[in-house]
């Protein structure tokens, strides 16, 4: 096993740039794992482990979740706790990282009688990660992600718990053309919109497939998608509160899909 000892090391530096940049994530079609379980979620997702970072402290102390983990990865480099710190982005960092490849079977459309949120230019990684946790928690069959956060940003991840590598993620740049489509195919589309003049999201109907859409945290919903719902939905609210947070109306809606 290869040892890196320099925080400068290139394989260090390529691991930092796919952290940060969306663009060279999906030029490279490879993303960055933090954290001893979100790389065995990868390993037992059948994502590509291209390259496995750990001290060693932390191959033994959490040497369960990695045996799944070096079993799988095409590299793996022991590191020292000074490339360790350069790699983490935690305030108390496990000391465990990895580079996956993208997959290649994401769904390149809804299907028919499936149930999906659609998310609209969701900026914060937090709630992208939180909304994909009430997804799979409640048992939708994917996401559908039209701009915003880049779906492999680490703090996305983080926050998803490993929901993002496990929940069906389908990535559209013309949302209003999806909708479309999808009721073409008998789905129900629907607009989730801070309107009290809105239809109750408790009294619409969506005995098939469904997709509801969730907007931008500061400017919700574009016109262009609302106009290609077949609905417009509220989530009734109490008090002098105007909206939801994205991730908290996400959860609400996800439940009410499913309910």
């Amino acid at each position: 096993m290869e040892r890196i000892t320099a925080p400068a090391n290139d394989k260090i530096k390529y691991a930092v740039r796919l952290a940060a940049q969306p663009a060279f994530r999906r030029a490279q079609r490879a993303f960055f794992l933090e954290g001893a379980r979100l790389c065995a979620d990868a390993a037992a997702s059948g994502l590509p482990l291209l390259q496995v970072f750990l001290t060693a402290a932390a191959a033994e102390k959490y040497a369960a979740y990695l045996a799944p983990v070096l079993a799988e990865a095409a590299q793996v480099y022991e590191i020292g706790d000074a490339p360790a710190r350069k790699l983490s982005d935690t305030e108390h960092p496990q000391g465990v990282f990895c580079i996956c490849g993208f997959p290649e079977d994401d769904a390149a459309v809804p299907a028919p009688q499936g149930r999906y949120l659609a998310l609209e230019q969701v900026q914060d990684p937090a709630n992208l990660g939180a909304i994909s946790r009430s997804a799979e928690a409640l048992g939708l069959d994917g996401l559908i992600v039209s701009g915003g956060c880049d779906r492999w940003n680490p703090k996305a991840l983080r926050a998803s718990m490993g929901a993002l590598l496990r929940l069906p993620i389908l990535e559209t740049d013309d949302l209003p053309a999806l909708l479309r489509k999808a009721a073409a195919d008998g789905m129900q589309t629907l607009a989730a919109v801070p309107d009290p003049a809105a239809a109750d999201i408790r009294t619409v109907p969506h005995p098939g497939g469904v997709i509801c859409c969730i907007g931008n945290e500061g400017g919700g919903l574009t016109d262009a998608v609302q106009a290609a719902c077949a609905v417009r939905a509220v989530i009734p609210m109490r008090g002098r509160a105007e909206s939801f947070n994205a991730a908290a109306a996400a959860a609400i809606l996800a439940w009410e899909l499913q309910r």
